[in-house]
């Protein structure tokens, strides 16, 4: 079965099923994470605690964010809580506002 598309940037593509965050791993290999390995989506003002500084990578070792060059400007940093995993993944969006209402539909919002 085809995933419907329901949101596409240069970052992140949001589909029926799953996220796929693009340029997750060196050198920009995409990570696709199943919504059904998903606890919860936060939604956090980005602030140099939470990320809005952190262009790739984790400098805690408890988030993982995929590379965003202009991650310090974006409105909204995302961050994914997993069923069975310690790590965390923040993620960022060009448009937070959409990807809030799939998430809200998605009852992770």
């Amino acid at each position: 079965m085809k995933e419907e598309m329901l949101y596409q940037d240069n970052l992140i593509e949001i589909r029926s099923n799953s996220i796929i965050l693009k340029h997750y791993y060196f050198p920009f290999i995409s990570k696709k994470i199943l919504f059904t390995n998903i606890v919860t989506i936060e939604t956090k003002e980005p602030t140099l605690i939470n990320g809005k500084w952190r262009i790739w990578g984790t400098g805690s070792l408890a988030v993982w964010f995929p590379i965003d060059l202009f991650r310090p400007i974006r409105k909204e940093i995302f961050l994914i809580t997993y069923k069975n995993q310690k790590i965390r993944t923040g993620f960022t969006v060009a448009d937070s506002d959409k990807v809030q209402e799939i998430l809200k539909e998605k009852e992770y919002s």
